[in-house]
């Protein structure tokens, strides 16, 4: 039998998998739907003969009237299955209206909730933006009074810096008044000190500067004329026998030449007089040869160079520095022969030169080397020779 296999199936294993070999059997097969319709014969006897007599009582079940209708097929059987089938759809509407009015109610009463829960909430919220804006009003309140103190104090402060300002200005240019006369007072002093150890000194040694100037122009008196003698060749004695003899005697070259300021050999000419003082004027000539270096470079530059010219000339030799805006003299470390000073605070390089020429006796040989031509002048004024600072710079050059 075709429906055997699905026998042992689980009855809603066998309904799922068996239900259309069933239909087709029970519509084909009337010995079969008989035998199908026999529990329920024995399970509800007057409704089956209800079913077979054609009166079906208006409480039964239509399902199972449209069942025992299809399995026992009596007359008008069909009709008895369009109407429990009528009836079923009927019921089902009504269940469904029935469900949707409860679903309709049900949303109602959830929709009247969710009014009276918003409008809570909507007092709620409404009642926090009271609040909010009043605490906003607040906070605006105590913003411009912070903003106000904040514009107060910081006028109070710009006022407070500015007299600050003045006061520091004020002590600033004090101290620095202070400072430069407690350095001009130095300077005083230290003349002061100097000018007594000077006094001091001479009146140890027993002579004053008139017979310093007087020992220095027989010096040089004495050293020209050796020098005199030396250029014109001059005899040891008056007289000699040979000197009678008459004969033709060799030309005699000129005791020398003059040479201009810009001639190579007019320094090497001035450091051959006797007893000659070299006044350099040391800034002068260090920026003119080598101005790129540091000040304590150029100083220590030149001072070794004038050494070496010192020791190969035997020429007194000094060296003069601006040094009018120091607060103490810069230690140099001037080799023999070589003598280095400083201008004193007030007083320029140019100033001391001059002093130097006018404290030599006259008649002494003095050579300016200075490219300033208002040195050079002064110098030539006061009975000095000025030579350029590019003659010292090549002499230096070839030592």
């Amino acid at each position: 039998m075709p429906l055997r296999r699905f026998a042992r199936f689980e009855r809603r294993k066998r309904a799922k998998l068996a239900g259309q070999h069933i239909a087709a059997l029970l519509e084909k097969d009337d010995g079969f739907r008989r035998r199908v319709a026999g529990p329920p014969r024995e399970a509800q006897p007057e409704l089956v003969e209800a079913v077979e007599g054609g009166d079906v009582p208006p409480a039964a079940d239509p399902v199972r009237v449209a069942v025992l209708a299809y399995l026992l097929r009596p007359p008008g059987w069909t009709g008895l299955v369009e109407a429990a089938r009528a009836e079923l759809e009927r019921s089902v509407s009504a269940s469904e209206e029935e469900a949707a009015e409860r679903r309709f109610a049900a949303l109602r009463e959830e929709l009247a909730a969710a009014r009276a829960a918003r409008a809570g909430e909507v007092e709620k919220l409404r009642a926090d933006l009271r609040g909010a804006k009043a605490e906003i009003a607040e906070l605006r309140r105590k913003l411009h009074e912070a903003r106000t103190r904040a514009r107060d104090a910081q006028a109070s402060a710009e006022l407070l810096a500015a007299g600050a300002e003045r006061e520091l200005a004020a002590a600033r240019e004090s101290t620095a008044a202070a400072d430069k006369e407690l350095r001009k007072l130095r300077a005083r002093a230290a003349q002061a000190e100097a000018a007594a150890e000077a006094a001091k000194r001479a009146a140890r040694e027993g002579r004053n500067v008139d017979d310093v100037r007087l020992r220095m122009l027989l010096d040089t008196l004495v050293d020209a004329a050796r020098g005199v003698r030396t250029e014109l060749a001059l005899p040891s004695t008056i007289g000699r026998p040979a000197d009678v003899v008459g004969a033709q005697e060799p030309h005699r070259a000129l005791p020398g030449r003059v040479l201009s300021d810009s001639d190579p050999q007019l320094l090497d000419q001035l450091l051959t007089l006797p007893q000659v003082h070299l006044v350099v004027d040391g800034y002068n000539v260090t920026k003119t040869g080598y101005g790129e270096l540091p000040l304590s470079d150029q100083r220590n530059r030149l001072v070794s160079g004038l050494g070496g010219l010192a020791a190969q000339t035997r020429a007194e030799v000094t060296c003069v520095f601006d040094g009018a805006d120091l607060d103490a003299p810069v230690p140099v470390g001037a080799p023999r022969g070589v003598r280095v000073l400083f201008s004193n605070p007030g007083q320029t390089a140019d100033e001391l030169i001059g002093d130097l020429v006018r404290a030599e006796p006259p008649g002494r040989a003095v050579v300016v080397v200075s490219a300033d031509r208002e040195v050079a002048d002064a110098a030539r004024r006061a009975g000095a020779r000025p030579a350029p600072s590019t003659l010292l710079l090549r002499r230096l050059g070839r030592s």
